[in-house]
């Protein structure tokens, strides 16, 4: 019995052990490398519409899958990128960029911080200088430090 069992144990390390010579490098979704290069760099420059903060290569999401699959189909049907770029920015509008342009519909995207920051700063000049033009409290009368004083003992 403790034979067998030694056996069995020594059969199943093997097993254990010879899992990595079974396995083999992923393959491509496309049989195409150009397609799937194309599909790759793309995916690294749209957002996902789900996550917001994840590029499509990021994102695990039902629908940035969706649209991987869509670009796949495009590129396979010789698509540039920047016409499949055009294509999911006419439909999503420049959200769909991860990096989207300077233009008028994203001045405020791009602008904004700045501003915030200048406007923070001019907001702390201001309450800086307000504080330094504060008079200062004229010192206690010799009557006053003398009330103060009963008032303490």
């Amino acid at each position: 019995m403790r034979k067998l069992s030694l056996s069995g144990l020594v059969l199943a390390m093997a097993l254990l052990l010879s899992v990595p010579a079974w396995a083999h490098e992923a393959q491509p979704l496309q049989s195409d490398v150009a397609v799937e290069a194309q599909v790759q760099r793309l995916s690294s420059q749209l957002r996902c519409l789900v996550c917001q903060n994840q590029t499509l290569a990021d994102s695990h999401a039902e629908l940035a899958q969706d649209l991987l699959q869509e670009i796949r189909e495009m590129a396979s049907r010789g698509m540039a990128d920047q016409e499949i770029i055009d294509y999911l920015v006419a439909r999503y509008g420049d959200f769909v960029r991860y990096k989207p342009p300077l233009n008028k519909t994203t001045s405020l995207l791009w602008l904004g911080p700045f501003a915030l920051l200048i406007a923070g700063g001019l907001g702390l000049l201001v309450m800086l200088r307000r504080r330094q033009s504060m008079a200062p409290e004229a010192p206690l009368s010799a009557a006053e430090a003398r009330k103060v004083s009963e008032l303490l003992k």
